[in-house]
């Protein structure tokens, strides 16, 4: 009996096949539980991973509907990563949201909200998006590429939702401009004409609402003539990276993570650099990470900052934790996100570090909430922002 005939004659596939295209990918599972471990939020689901496929095999629709795994997934794509058989398993948990979006079938109130925020304020905080500078209201002397008024620029930052509008991450969008300008690069930002990236939408199993505004997004950066565009959120980077070019055309657009781009600029000598004594450990973040391969750039960025010591954590690169960010979690349950962040800051604890080191908005965000309820005495920086206190050191 060859393998589909003997998996249709042990399990329904009408489920798997109305949910994701690569169903016949899932009944190769060999139930070993290794996506169950390698989850982070799996101890608060009321079905591992690992149980969710399986009911998936046997065409338990109504029960798997009604779960609420797959809302709790970060998709930080530790499982999928580590999956002998190579499932796509953070794209199938996505595949069951928008299953479940579409049958209108055991949605969390908040993601129904998120998406009618989205989609009528142009970003996730639900705040008049004409207001989407705010971040740089305070900056002693705002640089001239802050103000979207350029027509022409080699540039665009592009600063996302959170760096925009949260305020406890608004120092890293202004540490960027400063270094931008400090290098003499020549940049602009879209101000109100920037609109959420689409990724929490997607990961909330809303793809279809996403076209509009990459088509946006895009439109508004080839008005300007750019060539690059700059990102210091990773899931603006993954979303303009790996899920634009699906609905619209990125050609001719030249896209990098901030430390990517720093590496550029301290190797040509564009910053002028002074000691941070300080210990700090690295956080790989998710997107940026496992899902986008930067792995080495922002630690080069650290290593080039003298004084300060870079001590590794017992989980980096593929195998970091996640901080419990992503997913929009957050919006579900906030407490497991906190409980995640928990865990990722006790290796930080184990390294002595006084920072711990990220490249993304949200994960400095969720770290430093960790860290104020989980009662460890750590700080949360990005990496921009120690390489604008250096140069800033380095000035005195």
């Amino acid at each position: 009996m060859g393998s589909k005939t003997l998996n249709a004659a042990l399990f329904d596939t009408s489920m798997a096949k109305r949910v994701t295209p690569e169903w016949e990918k899932l009944y190769s599972c060999m139930q070993c539980g290794t996506c169950s471990s390698s989850c982070p939020t799996a101890h608060a689901m009321d079905f591992t991973p690992r149980q969710l496929w399986q009911m998936m095999r046997l065409g338990m629709e109504e029960e798997v509907l009604n779960s609420q795994t797959f809302w709790l997934c970060t998709v930080c794509k530790s499982c999928q990563v580590r999956c002998p058989r190579g499932i796509s398993l953070t794209d199938t948990m996505i595949a069951l949201k928008e299953y479940a979006v579409q049958k209108g079938v055991n949605v969390p109130t908040g993601m129904l909200m998120l998406g009618e925020t989205v989609t009528g304020k142009y970003n996730i905080s639900g705040d008049d998006n004409a207001t989407r500078q705010i971040w740089s209201e305070n900056l002693p002397k705002p640089p001239a590429g802050v103000k979207p008024r350029r027509r022409r620029a080699e540039v665009v930052y592009f600063i996302g939702c959170v760096g925009s509008f949260y305020p406890r991450v608004y120092s890293i969008p202004q540490a960027v401009v400063q270094l931008l300008d400090r290098s003499e690069v020549e940049f602009t930002t879209l101000g109100q004409d920037e609109r959420c990236c689409g990724y929490p939408l997607y990961v909330a199993g809303m793809r279809d609402r996403l076209r509009e505004l990459a088509e946006h997004n895009v439109e508004r950066v080839r008005r300007v003539g750019a060539r690059r565009v700059v990102f210091t959120c990773p899931s603006c980077y993954y979303a303009w990276s790996h899920l634009y070019p699906e609905v619209v055309d990125v050609s001719g657009l030249e896209l990098v993570h901030a430390t990517e781009l720093l590496v550029e600029l301290l190797a040509e000598d564009k910053l002028k650099m002074g000691p941070v004594e300080e210990v700090v450990t690295y956080h790989d973040p998710c997107d940026l990470g496992r899902k986008s391969g930067v792995y080495d750039a922002p630690r080069e960025v650290l290593k080039s900052i003298p004084g300060l010591e870079l001590r590794e954590m017992a989980a980096t690169r593929e195998n970091a934790l996640c901080c419990g960010g992503g997913g929009d979690v957050e919006i579900c349950d906030p407490t497991v996100s906190t409980t995640v962040a928990g865990r990722r800051l006790e290796q930080v604890a184990a390294t002595g570090a006084s920072y711990v080191a990220s490249a993304c908005q949200q994960c400095k965000r969720t770290l430093q909430e960790g860290a104020r309820r989980n009662k460890i005495r750590v700080r949360a920086i990005d990496v921009a922002e120690l390489v604008w206190q250096s140069v800033e050191t380095a000035a005195k």
